[in-house]
């Protein structure tokens, strides 16, 4: 079998059409998820019943044809394997039980303990493997330690994410220890995954842009170093995407820095930029502003366009720069990849 189209980009090849999935392709801008997510009754239930996850991973697959799922799942089940207590208010988001002292830290579960709770999502990721078709690639995933850190520390997603800054400026202490749990939590997340069937893994720093100077070093790059580093020597060969959201011009060499195969990159730079300053070095996802699954048009297609463009000459997979949103209009979405497969 011709190798997938994402792994080949994954290893530095340059393709005449750009693979292309989609972050939270599985979602509520399609009806099919709603149906679904109905049944479930709630979103975590969603997430830990191994068939509706499953079948909410498949749906943009059967709808699109996407070169690559991801696992339906969500960044805040790795803390709460750990013990903290997490629910989602309606309309508001996740909420948790905060951890914010050296006590705190140390009342957390082992790291090992997290497969009891995270069992059914080894499950969600084995039923994918059996069921995706065979040109599909297979993506895990987890949250990276600092930006669980910020839900972790206040109970809550946060524009500024200060109660973590302050936490970390506070008791430098505290925060690293907290910082070190979530790392080996997550080695063993998403070594699990890749037991189960998933062909790449993503790990998703979202609130990176928020760390400066020394403190992206500190707990952007070497967290993810650190559980790239362990995965790599698990699983020889297995590819990982780092998204270091709003990094801006820490994007350049961050591939290297951390041992990742790719860079995905948010839409606050240009992809002429990143052509030029962070693919020279290696294989690019992205960038499509998520603002036009919403709006569509002309400005669509110039925009995917433009985007395709850029990347041309290098190793690309073609994503948005943020997960679609849910006002987003399904035709959109065929809009984008009927251009990026005939640009």
């Amino acid at each position: 079998m011709t190798e997938k189209t994402i792994l080949r980009a994954l290893k530095g090849e340059t393709l005449p059409t750009p693979p292309i999935w989609m972050m939270r392709q599985a979602g509520r801008y399609l009806p099919e998820y709603r149906a679904t997510r109905a049944q479930a009754g709630d979103f975590l239930s969603l997430c830990y019943t191994p068939d509706l996850a499953a079948e909410v991973t498949l749906q943009p697959i059967r709808r699109y044809g996407f070169d690559a799922a991801i696992l339906f799942a969500d960044i805040l089940l790795v803390p709460q394997a750990l013990g903290p207590k997490l629910w989602f208010a309606e309309g508001e988001g996740p909420r948790m039980e905060t951890t914010t002292t050296m006590a705190q830290v140390r009342a957390l579960k082992p790291v090992e303990a997290i497969h009891e709770t995270l069992a059914p999502i080894y499950e969600t990721v084995k039923i994918l493997a059996r069921e995706l078709p065979k040109e599909t690639t297979l993506i895990g995933f987890a949250g990276a330690p600092w930006t669980v850190a910020t839900y972790m520390i206040a109970g809550r997603g946060s524009k500024n994410q200060g109660a973590a800054h302050v936490l970390k400026a506070s008791d430098r202490d505290t925060f690293s220890a907290l910082i070190d749990v979530i790392t080996d939590a997550t080695v063993l997340y998403l070594s699990e995954q890749i037991k189960a069937g998933a062909e790449v893994v993503k790990l998703f720093d979202s609130w990176a842009g928020s760390l400066k100077g020394a403190d992206f070093e500190d707990f952007a790059v070497k967290p993810a170093a650190r559980i790239i580093a362990a995965l790599k020597e698990k699983h020889p060969g297995i590819p990982v995407i780092a998204f270091p959201r709003e990094a801006g011009d820490g994007y350049i060499g961050f591939a290297a820095k951390v041992g990742a195969d790719c860079v995905a990159i948010d839409n606050s730079v240009s992809p002429d930029w990143a052509a030029q300053h962070v693919q020279a070095s290696g294989c690019v996802q992205g960038n499509l502003s998520p603002v036009h699954m919403v709006t569509g048009g002309e400005d669509l297609v110039r925009e995917t366009r433009r985007v395709v463009d850029a990347f041309r000459k290098g190793p690309h997979i073609f994503n948005l720069g943020h997960g679609i949103t849910p006002d987003a209009d399904p035709a959109h979405v065929q809009l984008m990849i009927d251009t990026v497969r005939g640009a």
